[in-house]
């Protein structure tokens, strides 16, 4: 993938920072938690790097689940489960709203499934060598 000189220079002027906490993840019962997505997603080009989608609150997670659930047609009737993980970075990006808005982000266009930005911001923090980035939730005030 092509990334965009500006923004891996933009990205570069942030400090990396580590984490050493506990993550929420909903998913189907049958799937591992721990198994990344290859899919792509709001924050990763299909196919690009296998990312693993977590919330810091439980509430989070819940309502990433249910959002994307909430897209499909019929809406799944299986049950879902929600992971508490021990997770631990060397080298992630924090991004707040006010970060990912200068960006290039359209908050606008996100409940749509506007994902162009965010996934090349994704894949350029992943160029940059990083093994995490946390952001807001996009559809509300928990931290992914």
């Amino acid at each position: 993938m092509d990334h965009d000189r500006e923004l891996l220079e933009r990205l570069s002027a942030f400090t990396p920072v580590r984490f050493d906490g506990e993550v929420f993840r909903a998913t189907r019962l049958s799937l591992n938690a721990l198994a990344p997505s290859a899919s792509g997603g709001r924050w990763m080009v299909p196919g690009e790097t296998a990312t693993l989608y977590t919330s810091m609150e439980a509430d989070g997670a819940l309502a990433e689940i249910a959002f994307h659930w909430g897209q499909m047609t019929p809406i799944p009737s299986k049950p879902a489960m929600l992971h508490r993980i021990r997770l631990g970075t060397r080298k992630s990006l924090r991004l707040a709203r006010s970060d990912l808005i200068v960006l290039g982000v359209d908050w606008s266009s996100l409940g749509s499934r506007g994902y162009e930005r965010t996934q090349a911001i994704g894949a350029a923090v992943a160029h940059l060598n990083c093994d995490g980035l946390i952001a807001p939730r996009l559809g509300g005030p928990a931290r992914t």
